[in-house]
């Protein structure tokens, strides 16, 4: 951790999303561009339409495969090196590429390397695979949220809790319910994220594979392309494209990853509200402090710490899913700084989920005090008996329960009181009077369990 970083994800956090820096560091950016260039010249090398760019032997294949192999920090740095000369940070690579393989029977192929290629061929790709790769950790931890979760809904699922509706006593649940709710939301959210297809183009400068026509005509690009695309990265091909892949994929991708932050951040807000009211306590870990001048506070900083960053992230992702779309004409370079941004709008996700996830680890139920919430709002039963009633065709039975209650203190005594005066059959009032608050939870207890 540097005590001088800028930015909170490189300093005081950096240990929390250091793993993100495999997807989206200079480093890996660089290791990705030249990953896609060496992919391009194998496929060059094996299209027998394309003569010059002859077959590899079985030891050049291996010599290209041990410059990714070997490609380290320090090898990037070279790259960048040769960039402050070039100040094109792709033409860098690919002079970095005829380095490396400068005396060497590869040089006979200089020329083929970026061959028909603008720099957004090798960028977008490069940019594509940074997003497969950070999404596949960012969906570790949003799985690791929603099964902790789970387990919590499983284990709480018939321990009933007093709903509020605008803040207000309303029909009671379970606390296992109501955690379900997110869960099933959150899952629903992380398959969106998941399935967004992540797309790239190797279609030369407009879109049009006209260099590449116009050298070998007769050669089926668009396969060609499609080889490196879908065959070695595992993407998608845009064939509908300008000089750059027009994003709209990763505005959908972005969009469904605040989509999810959105209900995390719902969850937080509730969690933070139940342990304020007593509902859930927080394990107390030695050596912390809540407060530095009152002893007894063990704040909810966890659920507090995810919002913030929820805030954050969804910022970030929403500027990159409205402006990364949006380029003059064919292109313009707009889009280059933003999306050297994408992995601080995930890192902060990450750091969100992580503080959710300790906070998560930190709760305990308070069941006497969820017991003394619904013991005190026998009011909440004026619903079941206003449509019992309804059922016995008594007349006004929603004014009735309305006049007994509203802005009145209920208790058990009150209640029983008005079902016993009531025209009902016997049968409809014993079942009445048999309800208390706390089991007053409808199929509460089935929802959680179809998890």
């Amino acid at each position: 951790m540097s005590i001088t970083a800028i930015s909170p994800l490189d300093g005081r956090y950096e240990s929390k999303v250091s793993e993100l820096q495999g997807a989206f560091s200079e480093f890996a950016l660089v290791r990705n561009r030249v990953t896609v260039e060496i992919l391009w010249i194998k496929a060059l090398c094996a299209e027998k339409g394309i003569a010059e760019a002859r077959a590899l032997t079985k030891e050049e294949i291996k010599q290209l495969d041990a410059i990714l192999e070997n490609f380290t920090p320090k090898e990037a740095e070279r790259v960048k090196e040769i960039e402050r000369t070039t100040n094109h940070d792709v033409k860098a690579v690919e002079y970095y590429l005829k380095e490396k393989v400068q005396g060497t029977t590869l040089d006979e192929l200089s020329e083929f390397w970026h061959f028909a290629c603008t720099s957004e061929d090798i960028n977008n790709l490069s940019h594509a695979m940074m997003l497969q790769q950070g999404r596949a950790m960012i969906v570790v931890l949003q799985q690791e949220v929603i099964a902790s979760l789970a387990e919590k809904s499983k284990a709480w699922k018939t321990v009933p809790m007093l709903a509020r509706t605008h803040g207000q006593t309303a029909s009671p649940t379970t606390v296992g319910k109501e955690l379900a709710v997110f869960v099933d939301r959150l899952s629903k959210a992380s398959m969106v994220f998941q399935g967004v297809e992540i797309l790239g183009k190797l279609n030369g400068a407009v879109g049009n594979y006209n260099a590449h026509l116009s050298a070998y005509p007769n050669v089926d690009w668009v396969a060609l392309a499609a080889g490196v695309i879908e065959g070695d990265l595992g993407l998608q091909q845009n064939s509908f494209t300008t000089q750059i892949e027009p994003h709209d994929y990763m505005a959908q991708l972005f969009d469904s990853l605040a989509r999810f932050n959105t209900i995390l951040l719902d969850f937080d807000r509730d969690i933070w509200t139940y342990i304020s009211w007593g509902f859930f306590k927080q394990k107390t870990i030695a050596g912390e402090v809540g407060s530095s001048t009152m002893p007894h506070k063990v704040n909810p900083i966890d659920f507090e710490n995810s919002e913030g960053n929820i805030g954050l992230a969804n910022a970030l992702l929403r500027h990159l899913s409205e402006k990364l779309p949006i380029s003059r004409m064919q292109r313009d370079l707009t889009d280059s700084t933003v999306l050297r941004n994408m992995g601080v709008s995930f890192g902060y996700a990450a750091l969100a989920f992580s503080s959710t996830l300790k906070g998560l680890g930190k709760l305990e139920l308070n069941e006497d005090k969820l017991a003394a919430d619904l013991d005190n709002a026998w009011e909440v039963l004026a619903e079941p008996i206003q449509t019992v009633m309804r059922k016995a065709g008594i007349e006004k039975p929603y004014e009735k329960l309305k006049a007994l209650t509203r802005g009145k203190k209920i208790d058990q005594s009150a209640i029983h009181d008005f079902i016993k005066s009531m025209d009902l059959e016997e049968e409809d009032k014993a079942r009445l009077l048999e309800l208390t608050p706390a089991t007053y939870i409808g199929r509460a207890v089935q929802i959680a369990e179809q998890l």
